[in-house]
Protein backbone atom coordinates (compact mmCIF):
# COMPACT_ATOMS: atom_id res chain seq x y z
CA UNK A 1 0.00 0.00 0.00
CA UNK A 2 1.45 3.44 -0.73
CA UNK A 3 2.30 5.78 2.18
CA UNK A 4 1.85 8.76 0.19
CA UNK A 5 -1.00 10.98 1.86
CA UNK A 6 -1.56 14.21 2.58
CA UNK A 7 -0.68 15.79 6.01
CA UNK A 8 -3.26 17.70 5.79
CA UNK A 9 -6.97 17.31 5.21
CA UNK A 10 -9.96 19.27 4.92
CA UNK A 11 -13.44 18.19 7.00
CA UNK A 12 -15.01 17.90 3.53
CA UNK A 13 -12.50 14.93 2.38
CA UNK A 14 -13.41 13.54 6.54
CA UNK A 15 -17.39 13.18 6.05
CA UNK A 16 -16.25 11.72 2.37
CA UNK A 17 -14.31 8.96 4.48
CA UNK A 18 -16.67 8.21 7.70
CA UNK A 19 -17.34 4.91 6.55
CA UNK A 20 -13.57 4.07 4.71
CA UNK A 21 -12.61 0.87 6.70
CA UNK A 22 -8.59 2.02 5.69
CA UNK A 23 -9.13 5.48 7.98
CA UNK A 24 -9.27 5.67 11.35
CA UNK A 25 -10.85 8.68 13.08
CA UNK A 26 -9.64 9.83 16.22
CA UNK A 27 -10.14 13.18 18.45
CA UNK A 28 -7.41 14.30 20.99
CA UNK A 29 -8.45 16.35 23.33
CA UNK A 30 -7.15 17.71 26.79
CA UNK A 31 -10.59 18.10 27.89
CA UNK A 32 -12.70 15.33 27.27
CA UNK A 33 -15.59 16.25 29.38
CA UNK A 34 -16.18 19.23 27.36
CA UNK A 35 -15.34 18.44 24.01
CA UNK A 36 -15.42 14.47 22.76
CA UNK A 37 -18.04 13.24 25.17
CA UNK A 38 -20.38 16.76 24.27
CA UNK A 39 -20.20 15.19 21.07
CA UNK A 40 -17.92 14.09 17.87
CA UNK A 41 -17.29 13.07 14.53
CA UNK A 42 -18.66 9.84 13.74
CA UNK A 43 -16.96 6.74 13.68
CA UNK A 44 -14.29 8.99 16.16
CA UNK A 45 -12.27 7.22 18.94
CA UNK A 46 -10.81 9.67 21.65
CA UNK A 47 -7.19 9.57 22.94
CA UNK A 48 -6.89 11.92 26.00
CA UNK A 49 -3.55 13.86 25.41
CA UNK A 50 -3.52 13.55 29.57
CA UNK A 51 -3.39 9.70 29.58
CA UNK A 52 -3.03 8.29 26.33
CA UNK A 53 -0.32 10.21 24.49
CA UNK A 54 1.67 10.74 27.87
CA UNK A 55 3.88 9.15 30.02
CA UNK A 56 1.66 8.50 33.53
CA UNK A 57 4.95 8.41 35.62
CA UNK A 58 7.49 10.37 34.26
CA UNK A 59 7.44 13.70 32.23
CA UNK A 60 7.74 12.44 28.62
CA UNK A 61 5.95 11.60 26.06
CA UNK A 62 4.38 7.94 25.74
CA UNK A 63 7.29 5.11 25.41
CA UNK A 64 7.92 3.38 22.15
CA UNK A 65 5.96 0.25 23.47
CA UNK A 66 2.94 2.21 25.35
CA UNK A 67 2.68 3.77 21.16
CA UNK A 68 2.17 -0.12 19.97
CA UNK A 69 -0.43 -0.74 22.64
CA UNK A 70 -2.02 2.61 22.00
CA UNK A 71 -2.46 1.79 18.08
CA UNK A 72 -3.25 -1.58 18.64
CA UNK A 73 -6.25 -1.25 21.12
CA UNK A 74 -7.14 1.75 18.69
CA UNK A 75 -7.75 -0.92 15.95
CA UNK A 76 -4.57 0.93 14.12
CA UNK A 77 -2.23 -1.33 12.03
CA UNK A 78 0.59 -0.16 9.97
CA UNK A 79 -1.13 0.20 6.97
CA UNK A 80 -4.06 2.14 8.82
CA UNK A 81 -4.90 6.16 7.62
CA UNK A 82 -4.72 8.22 11.08
CA UNK A 83 -6.79 11.54 10.91
CA UNK A 84 -6.56 13.32 13.75
CA UNK A 85 -8.36 16.33 14.84
CA UNK A 86 -9.02 18.24 18.30
CA UNK A 87 -10.23 20.57 20.45
CA UNK A 88 -8.26 24.20 21.38
CA UNK A 89 -7.19 25.07 17.41
CA UNK A 90 -5.98 20.95 17.04
CA UNK A 91 -2.85 21.68 19.58
CA UNK A 92 -3.40 18.07 21.20
CA UNK A 93 -3.88 16.63 17.97
CA UNK A 94 -0.76 17.98 16.52
CA UNK A 95 1.24 17.21 19.37
CA UNK A 96 -0.45 13.48 18.98
CA UNK A 97 0.43 13.67 14.87
CA UNK A 98 4.00 15.00 15.96
CA UNK A 99 4.30 11.86 18.28
CA UNK A 100 3.10 9.71 15.35
CA UNK A 101 5.26 10.82 13.02
CA UNK A 102 8.10 10.41 15.98
CA UNK A 103 7.18 6.79 16.18
CA UNK A 104 7.49 6.56 12.26
CA UNK A 105 4.00 6.38 11.18
CA UNK A 106 3.50 7.82 7.69
CA UNK A 107 -0.06 7.58 6.84
CA UNK A 108 -1.20 10.48 9.50
CA UNK A 109 -2.81 13.43 8.68
CA UNK A 110 -4.40 16.50 10.46
CA UNK A 111 -8.06 17.45 9.93
CA UNK A 112 -7.44 21.65 8.79
CA UNK A 113 -9.84 23.82 11.05
CA UNK A 114 -10.48 20.77 13.99
CA UNK A 115 -13.25 20.21 16.24
CA UNK A 116 -14.25 24.60 15.55
CA UNK A 117 -14.48 24.08 11.59
CA UNK A 118 -16.54 20.54 11.64
CA UNK A 119 -18.91 22.38 14.36
CA UNK A 120 -19.08 25.44 12.75
CA UNK A 121 -20.24 23.90 9.61
CA UNK A 122 -23.05 22.05 11.31
CA UNK A 123 -21.83 18.80 10.12
CA UNK A 124 -22.74 15.79 11.67
CA UNK A 125 -22.07 14.74 15.45
CA UNK A 126 -22.43 11.78 17.70
CA UNK A 127 -22.62 10.91 21.39
CA UNK A 128 -22.28 7.20 20.18
CA UNK A 129 -18.48 5.39 20.99
CA UNK A 130 -17.57 3.28 18.96
CA UNK A 131 -15.33 0.22 19.12
CA UNK A 132 -12.92 -1.26 16.70
CA UNK A 133 -11.13 -5.20 16.54
CA UNK A 134 -7.46 -4.66 18.24
CA UNK A 135 -5.22 -4.99 15.79
CA UNK A 136 -0.76 -5.93 15.66
CA UNK A 137 0.36 -2.18 15.56
CA UNK A 138 4.98 -2.33 15.35
CA UNK A 139 6.85 0.55 15.62
CA UNK A 140 9.46 -0.24 12.81
CA UNK A 141 11.65 3.15 13.63
CA UNK A 142 11.75 6.05 15.64
CA UNK A 143 12.67 9.61 14.30
CA UNK A 144 14.61 10.66 16.67
CA UNK A 145 15.37 14.47 14.42
CA UNK A 146 11.89 15.39 15.53
CA UNK A 147 12.69 16.31 19.10
CA UNK A 148 15.55 18.00 20.83
CA UNK A 149 16.11 17.80 24.88
CA UNK A 150 17.22 20.97 26.90
CA UNK A 151 20.85 20.05 27.26
CA UNK A 152 20.81 20.09 22.83
CA UNK A 153 19.04 23.40 22.79
CA UNK A 154 21.69 24.89 25.00
CA UNK A 155 24.84 23.63 22.98
CA UNK A 156 22.89 25.54 19.83
CA UNK A 157 22.30 28.61 21.47
CA UNK A 158 23.91 31.71 19.46
CA UNK A 159 24.84 29.49 16.74
CA UNK A 160 23.46 31.59 12.75
CA UNK A 161 22.63 27.75 11.79
CA UNK A 162 19.78 27.59 13.98
CA UNK A 163 16.35 29.60 14.49
CA UNK A 164 14.75 29.12 17.52
CA UNK A 165 11.20 29.74 17.43
CA UNK A 166 9.12 30.86 20.50
CA UNK A 167 5.57 29.97 19.51
CA UNK A 168 3.92 31.41 22.56
CA UNK A 169 1.77 34.96 23.06
CA UNK A 170 3.81 38.31 23.11
CA UNK A 171 3.20 38.64 26.76
CA UNK A 172 5.06 35.08 27.87
CA UNK A 173 7.76 35.56 25.82
CA UNK A 174 7.97 38.90 27.23
CA UNK A 175 7.97 37.83 30.49
CA UNK A 176 4.86 39.63 31.49
CA UNK A 177 2.79 36.24 32.09
CA UNK A 178 3.89 32.69 32.75
CA UNK A 179 0.95 31.36 31.58
CA UNK A 180 -1.51 31.26 28.89
CA UNK A 181 -5.02 32.27 29.88
CA UNK A 182 -6.13 28.73 29.92
CA UNK A 183 -3.62 27.32 31.94
CA UNK A 184 -3.68 29.94 34.61
CA UNK A 185 -2.18 27.11 37.80
CA UNK A 186 0.62 25.73 35.50
CA UNK A 187 3.07 28.40 36.00
CA UNK A 188 6.97 28.77 35.64
CA UNK A 189 9.21 30.14 38.07
CA UNK A 190 10.66 32.42 35.55
CA UNK A 191 8.93 34.57 33.03
CA UNK A 192 10.65 35.27 29.48
CA UNK A 193 12.43 33.40 26.60
CA UNK A 194 15.25 31.17 25.54
CA UNK A 195 18.33 33.86 24.55
CA UNK A 196 17.99 34.24 20.75
CA UNK A 197 14.21 32.64 20.08
CA UNK A 198 12.20 34.88 17.25
CA UNK A 199 7.95 34.92 18.73
CA UNK A 200 6.08 33.96 16.28
CA UNK A 201 2.90 33.00 17.81
CA UNK A 202 1.56 29.75 16.50
CA UNK A 203 -2.14 31.11 15.83
CA UNK A 204 -0.27 33.72 13.31
CA UNK A 205 -0.48 30.35 11.03
CA UNK A 206 -4.15 29.96 10.88
CA UNK A 207 -6.88 31.55 9.64
CA UNK A 208 -10.16 32.82 11.78
CA UNK A 209 -12.08 29.51 11.38
CA UNK A 210 -8.91 27.36 12.52
CA UNK A 211 -7.49 26.50 9.20
CA UNK A 212 -4.40 26.92 8.02
CA UNK A 213 -3.18 29.78 6.26
CA UNK A 214 -1.96 29.59 2.35
CA UNK A 215 2.25 28.36 1.17
CA UNK A 216 2.71 31.73 0.44
CA UNK A 217 1.29 33.40 3.29
CA UNK A 218 3.05 30.45 5.86
CA UNK A 219 6.42 31.17 4.11
CA UNK A 220 6.47 34.98 4.03
CA UNK A 221 5.64 34.66 8.22
CA UNK A 222 8.14 32.36 8.74
CA UNK A 223 11.51 33.67 6.02
CA UNK A 224 10.64 37.69 6.84
CA UNK A 225 11.87 36.83 10.66
CA UNK A 226 14.89 34.93 9.80
CA UNK A 227 13.04 31.74 10.07
CA UNK A 228 14.43 30.03 6.34
CA UNK A 229 14.64 26.23 5.23
CA UNK A 230 18.58 26.30 5.22
CA UNK A 231 18.79 26.61 9.05
CA UNK A 232 17.47 23.78 11.75
CA UNK A 233 14.41 25.30 13.56
CA UNK A 234 13.50 24.47 16.65
CA UNK A 235 9.73 24.97 18.06
CA UNK A 236 8.80 25.70 21.38
CA UNK A 237 5.80 26.74 23.64
CA UNK A 238 5.41 25.71 27.37
CA UNK A 239 4.53 21.97 27.11
CA UNK A 240 5.29 21.39 23.78
CA UNK A 241 1.47 21.63 22.33
CA UNK A 242 0.92 24.89 20.44
CA UNK A 243 4.65 24.07 19.12
CA UNK A 244 3.71 21.14 17.62
CA UNK A 245 1.20 23.07 15.11
CA UNK A 246 4.35 25.25 13.92
CA UNK A 247 6.57 22.06 13.65
CA UNK A 248 3.60 21.07 11.66
CA UNK A 249 3.35 24.08 9.83
CA UNK A 250 7.19 24.02 8.94
CA UNK A 251 7.79 20.32 8.42
CA UNK A 252 4.78 18.76 6.49
CA UNK A 253 3.30 22.21 4.81
CA UNK A 254 6.47 24.28 3.87
CA UNK A 255 9.09 21.05 3.72
CA UNK A 256 11.40 22.59 5.48
CA UNK A 257 14.18 19.66 5.77
CA UNK A 258 15.03 20.30 10.00
CA UNK A 259 12.34 20.98 12.13
CA UNK A 260 12.49 19.62 15.58
CA UNK A 261 9.79 20.20 18.73
CA UNK A 262 11.34 20.88 22.00
CA UNK A 263 8.60 19.68 24.11
CA UNK A 264 10.47 20.10 27.54
CA UNK A 265 9.70 23.75 26.29
CA UNK A 266 8.71 26.66 28.61
CA UNK A 267 7.84 24.50 31.68
CA UNK A 268 11.49 22.97 31.76
CA UNK A 269 13.66 25.46 30.58
CA UNK A 270 11.98 28.27 32.92
CA UNK A 271 12.04 26.41 36.18
CA UNK A 272 15.73 24.42 35.62
CA UNK A 273 18.99 26.05 37.42
CA UNK A 274 21.53 27.96 35.67
CA UNK A 275 19.69 28.30 32.49
CA UNK A 276 19.90 31.48 30.60
CA UNK A 277 16.85 33.21 29.89
CA UNK A 278 15.68 36.48 28.24
CA UNK A 279 13.14 39.10 28.78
Amino acid sequence: MSTHIQPLVSTEWVAKNLRNKDVRIIEVDYDPQTAYNQGHVPGAILWDWKKDINDQLERNIVSKEGFEALMSRSGISNDTHVVLYGDFNNWFAAFAFWVTRLYNHERVSLMDGGRKKWIAEERELTKDVPTYPPAQYRVTRVNYEFRVFMNDVRTRLGSPQVALVDVRSPDEFSGKILAPPEYPTEHAQRGGHIPGAVNIPWGKALNEDGTFKSFEELKRLYESAGVTPEKEVITYCRIGERSSVTWFVLRHLLNYPKVRNYDGSWSEWGNAVGVPIER
